[in-house]
């Protein structure tokens, strides 16, 4: 009979990688592009997509872009303004002549895309069509929600074209602004506080309709 204690070695249970959901599988294959020659028209699809249908905006892969090339990261932004701006004339067209046709499968498919948003949205098309828009493009709000409606509801397609031309531009080129200043330093401070900022912002816009009411 073997005497003391024996000793036996177990191996450490395998942990199983959580499986990824599909929004993230889908970001991380956008972010991909970044890693190949077709980035840029990479960017240019997604930016035009997101205006009007795909549900991951293209700032992830405009910051990865920049942050590969910073000489070139407000080539980038100038890529993802027109871009962005395309697809939003795209989603405008959808709402003004299809949407007859197209309202059922997005209502269901599209994320963001509801009855109850187009309601919300009506209501500030109703009084601030140009800043409704404007806010829309800046912040993390669903943009193609604005992109459609506003074709829907027939808002000014000029007043439509200046509003997203700035708000999108302002936003990227801010983006794409500070990496080409600052380089990898700056990619922390945006991803930390990237919606803190605009909503920020927007909530100070909002402030504004206020005082603009409180004193008309």
């Amino acid at each position: 009979m073997e005497q003391g204690a024996r000793h036996v070695t177990r191996s450490a249970p395998e942990v199983t990688p959580a499986r990824k959901g599909p929004v993230r599988r889908l970001y991380d294959w956008m972010l991909h592009w970044a890693e190949t020659p077709h980035g840029p028209v990479a960017l240019a699809g997604l930016s035009a997509a997101e205006s009007s249908f795909f549900p991951i905006p293209p700032d992830p892969l405009l910051v990865a872009l920049a942050l590969g090339a910073s000489k070139k990261a407000l080539r980038f932004a100038a890529i993802c303004t027109a871009a962005s701006v395309v697809g939003g004339l795209i989603g405008y067209l959808i709402g003004a002549g299809l949407w007859g046709a197209l309202a059922e499968p997005f209502f269901r498919y599209v994320p963001g895309v509801t009855p109850e948003a187009f309601e919300r949205v009506r209501s500030l098309y109703d009084r601030y069509d140009f800043w409704a828009i404007f806010l829309a493009g800046l912040t993390p709000l669903p943009y193609k929600v604005f992109t459609i409606s506003a074709g829907v509801f027939g808002v000014n397609l000029g007043i439509f074209v200046v509003a997203s031309i700035l708000s999108r531009g302002l936003r990227f080129f801010l983006v794409a602004g500070l990496i080409y200043r600052f380089g990898p330093p700056v990619k922390e401070f945006i991803d930390r506080h990237f919606n803190t900022l605009t909503w920020a912002f927007g909530v100070l816009l909002i402030l504004g309709f206020v005082v603009i009411e409180l004193v008309l």
